[in-house]
């Protein structure tokens, strides 16, 4: 759904900002730039960066780098539209959303090998979630459980997450709060196979090396 592109000063955001957003013109060019962002460990504590806190700080996680891709698509005229994806014991994940064709992609960033970007061959967006399920583990236990609704980023004011020089605790907040869906049963869950020795291996390859291992394995 292409929608009327707002302008970089009516988003807040400073010419050299926009420069950098409005190179991004497709979705593979958003995916490649939030690649290339440092992960960001939150070694000073919790954060949920704006987009101009992640431009200023080149550094991101996956919810903080949904924002950077929500912002570029909405500068091309499409819907600044995120997913957030819910573990049992385990973090969410959060990734922004595009339609291709009728079909659902996602821009996504992981320090780890797996839960990173999906073409847009999904036709739901609980096909586009299952996609995650595998890959979506703690150790050897899978914990991918549930999906939301798309959250359309226009319902907040973009100081609250463009141009927010505090953290976006509200937004991010407000992501949890809407309507979430079941993807696997309770039975189901009990029958998901435990990851083997090699996908385990796997489990060490990450992008950014970080003091603590486990934490470089979390983000």
């Amino acid at each position: 759904m292409r929608l009327t592109k707002p302008t970089v000063a009516q988003l807040g955001l400073t010419p050299e900002e926009g420069r950098i957003l409005r190179t991004l013109r497709t979705p593979e060019r958003i995916q490649q730039f939030v690649v290339d962002l440092h992960a960001n460990f939150e070694e000073d504590g919790d954060s949920l960066r704006s987009v101009r806190g992640v431009l200023r700080h080149r550094k991101a996680h996956c919810i903080e780098a949904a924002f950077i891709a929500a912002c570029a698509l909405w500068l091309q005229g499409e819907r600044p539209l995120l997913m957030d994806m819910t573990a049992q014991g385990d973090s969410d994940h959060v990734v922004a959303l595009f339609k291709r064709d009728g079909c659902w992609g996602a821009i996504s960033k992981s320090n780890h090998v797996w839960l990173r970007w999906r073409d847009p061959v999904y036709r739901s967006l609980r096909e586009l979630a299952i996609s995650y399920l595998h890959e979506y583990s703690d150790g050897d236990r899978k914990t991918l459980r549930g999906y939301s609704v798309p959250f359309d980023l226009r319902r907040f004011s973009t100081d609250l997450w463009v141009t927010n020089e505090d953290h976006c605790w509200d937004v991010g907040a407000a992501l949890d709060d809407v309507r979430h869906y079941r993807l696997i049963t309770p039975k189901q869950a009990r029958r998901l196979m435990p990851r083997d020795a090699t996908e385990l291996r796997a489990n060490d390859l990450v992008q950014y090396e970080s003091v603590d291992r486990v934490t470089a394995r979390k983000y």
